[in-house]
């Protein structure tokens, strides 16, 4: 799980620096070697490990818009992922997705950037499950503002009512972009809203690791045994704007300096000092894990881009 968290952390730290290429002094994003939207994860690592811990290549994975640290605690191969961020041919999908839309069937990932998309798509793959008698369990990840999408609600209705194997996974990390939850959600805590679709709620304060994975570790459990859906609620922090190049002026004074000062990261090494863990074995880690990162961009950027003829390819025409 540490080390996940470290390749995440990593490989984003990465990918802020390449996205800026190319984009100052005057802010474009059209601009440099990694052109639109960039959603940076973090802070919200804890969340991605504690959860993908106990799942396998048969169990999915629906991802949000915010998706790195997801994509690497489920397995995706890092360096399809970093070449389908660049937007180049030896991508997850050749380039033609992004960071937004990365899918990897080796290991039942995907992710969009529609709000609250990923909640569906978890169902029908939970359904298909089911109905097959095959093995594997279903997670959905989103945000807290997706919670408030007519889509999050209909599909735990349904998981509810069918007894779906499936976990939705709620990373609140108090911002629906800049419109704080207290200003849009009119309950404090979103487990709360599993009792009205016939689940558990959970909620894990303080983006603690280890509580994520006791809590998940039981509700994957319960999907697995055939006993129906869960919705976790995850307290956690982005350390980043809503996306690169946000101002982050809505933010209150302080709250930043405050969130960086419970970075998980270095939270959990000094944690796993304390339980005997040798700092040097850490060390060892966290250079394997800056070496998969360096492979993974270097690949990345040597990789061709896809010749114009590819462009109506793999599309409905």
């Amino acid at each position: 799980m540490y080390e996940n968290m470290v390749v995440s952390r990593r490989f984003e730290e990465a990918i802020e620096k390449i996205y800026l290429e190319g984009k100052t002094p005057a802010f474009n994003m059209a601009n440099g070697p990694i052109p639109g939207e960039m959603h940076l994860s973090n802070g919200q690592e804890p969340v991605a490990v504690g959860v993908c811990a106990h799942l396998d290549a048969d169990d999915i994975v629906t991802a949000t818009h915010r998706p790195h640290h997801q994509a690497i605690a489920k397995g995706v191969d890092l360096k399809k992922m970093a070449a389908e961020i660049f937007g180049k041919s030896t991508g997850l999908s050749g380039g033609r997705g992004g960071h937004m839309h990365l899918f990897d069937p080796a290991v039942n990932f995907a992710c969009s950037g529609i709000i609250g998309e990923s909640c569906g798509p978890a169902c029908g793959a939970a359904l298909s499950r089911k109905m097959q008698n095959k093995p594997g369990v279903a997670v959905a990840f989103l945000g807290e503002g997706a919670a408030n999408q007519g889509a999050f609600h209909e599909a735990l209705n349904l998981a509810g009512s069918w007894t779906l194997p499936v976990v939705f996974v709620i990373e609140d990390n108090s911002w629906g972009i800049s419109v704080p939850k207290s200003e849009s959600t009119a309950v404090a805590r979103n487990d709360v809203r599993a009792a009205g679709y016939c689940m558990p709620g959970h909620y894990i304060p303080g983006n603690d690791p280890h509580a994520i994975f006791d809590i998940a570790g039981q509700a994957i459990a319960r999907a697995r045994e055939g006993n129906g859906p869960t919705l976790i609620e995850v307290e956690t922090y982005r350390l980043a704007g809503h996306f690169m190049g946000d101002a982050e002026q809505y933010r209150p004074e302080g709250e930043k300096d405050a969130l960086f000062a419970k970075d998980p990261i270095p939270r959990m090494r000094e944690r796993l000092v304390a339980d005997g863990h040798a700092a040097k074995d850490l060390d060892a880690l966290e250079d394997r894990a800056e070496a998969r990162v360096a492979e993974a961009i270097a690949y990345a950027r040597n990789s061709e881009y896809a010749p114009d003829s590819d462009a109506l390819t793999a599309v409905y025409v």
